[in-house]
């Protein structure tokens, strides 16, 4: 036979706490969870510079920078335009952005902001953006640039 106890008043008390405590807990884990490179520029940042100091790839990302620098397009293989932003961190990315896939931003020019999502590739000047489109296959994560309020996907 299952003998069932009465709680104590000290222990009635508790339950709130311990309740209050776990959906604390919870709420913690899931803003850790979703403060990935695609928060705000700050975190994006970060999360860059870290991907940066240990070398890490295949990060998907989301960020904004200004343009210092348009180079000329990647024409081997899939088409890219290519350009260097300057993230607020100071650190710089070259954004390769497949134009066999999605538009190009024709109006490009130095000091424009341009957001982006993409992937996140290694390299020792800072990293590479690619990945700044739609997968046609549907197996990637789909990226995108923005500038001047027109989303190129």
């Amino acid at each position: 036979m299952i003998k069932i106890e009465r709680m104590k008043p000290a222990s009635k008390k508790l339950i709130p706490t311990l309740v209050f405590l776990a959906l604390a807990c919870l709420l913690w884990v899931e803003r850790e969870r979703s403060d990935d490179p695609g928060g705000s520029s700050g975190h994006s940042d970060d999360a860059l510079a870290t991907a940066f100091e240990h070398r890490r790839s295949n990060l998907d990302v989301e960020a904004e920078g200004v343009v210092i620098k348009v180079l000329p397009d990647d024409n081997e293989g899939s088409r890219h335009q290519r350009f260097i932003v300057k993230l607020r961190s100071g650190q710089t990315l070259i954004i390769a952005h497949n134009i066999d896939l999605a538009r190009r931003i024709l109006s490009l020019a130095e000091g424009d902001s341009v957001a982006f999502r993409g992937e996140y590739e290694w390299n020792p000047q800072g990293g590479v953006i690619h990945w700044t489109h739609h997968d046609p296959g549907g197996r990637h994560v789909a990226g995108w640039l923005m500038h001047d309020g027109k989303k190129y996907q």
